[in-house]
């Protein structure tokens, strides 16, 4: 039996009408997302709650529950407002360079709305803008000779490596802040703390890795290492297309 769709969900894809008349005519679901994501934006993931963005609206906060179910599809929702559209694809760009592009704009959406990265991932994409990412990956991998399942596994490693970076990022300069210093100034506290801890006696690869005076500067390229794990994730399938294409079968 066919599962029926949640009602936000429908009305997200044009699938059902919206609400018409009711208590407050001027109420929309565009209007809840987007008042949601400006408590989220302005206030922390934290803060946003039904009434919360109901009072944001000058709503009842029952009158909500007639555009989404629960909280969870508000969330969902607001996600896929702030992902927006993903970016054009330029005329003959290589599977590569549109893979680091796509990573690259992802994570700029994170760090503009670092929020985002604070709401569970409870399914697969569903929602419109998530789903039109998922499209741009498959076709920047289109030309490729990856099966399609590998395709969409390329597109969740590079989502995941992105994501997870985003986290990290964003916690290291949340505590950061709250300590009244820079995310630097933590790394080179770190550095400092780790050389008066860690006897190289007793770790010498990390007494190999102070030698070299890494963690004594600040870092130019704070995404340097975001970088260097998707380069070597591009070069992981660089090698399967390689060996795909051994003996011009491409």
């Amino acid at each position: 039996m066919e599962k029926e769709l949640p009602s936000s969900l429908a009305v997200a894809w044009g699938l059902r009408a919206r609400p018409g008349k009711g208590p407050r005519p001027g109420l929309t679901l565009d209007r809840i997302v987007a008042a949601g994501v400006r408590v989220a934006a302005a206030e922390g993931l934290g803060a946003v709650s039904m009434s919360r963005v109901a009072a944001e609206l000058g709503a009842a906060t029952m009158s909500l529950y007639r555009y989404v179910a629960a909280k969870n599809e508000l969330l969902d929702l607001m996600v896929d407002a702030a992902v927006g559209h993903p970016p054009p694809m330029p005329p003959g760009e290589g599977w590569r360079e549109g893979m680091l592009r796509f990573a690259r704009a992802h994570l700029e959406i994170l760090r503009r709305q670092p929020w985002m990265v604070r709401v569970p991932i409870t399914s697969p994409p569903l929602t419109p803008n998530h789903v039109a990412w998922m499209d741009h990956g498959l076709a920047v991998l289109a030309e490729t000779p990856l099966e399609e399942h590998e395709k969409l596994s390329t597109i969740m490693t590079v989502s995941g490596i992105t994501r997870s970076w985003a986290l990290l990022t964003a916690d290291i300069t949340a505590a950061a802040q709250a300590s009244g210093t820079t995310a630097d100034e933590a790394m080179l506290t770190y550095g400092q703390l780790l050389g008066r801890l860690a006897d190289p006696q007793r770790f010498p690869a990390i007494g190999r890795l102070l030698a070299t005076g890494i963690l004594d500067v600040p870092d130019e390229t704070p995404d340097t290492d975001f970088e260097f794990g998707l380069a070597r994730v591009m070069d992981g399938i660089q090698t399967l297309i390689d060996r795909r294409c051994a003996g011009d079968t491409c």
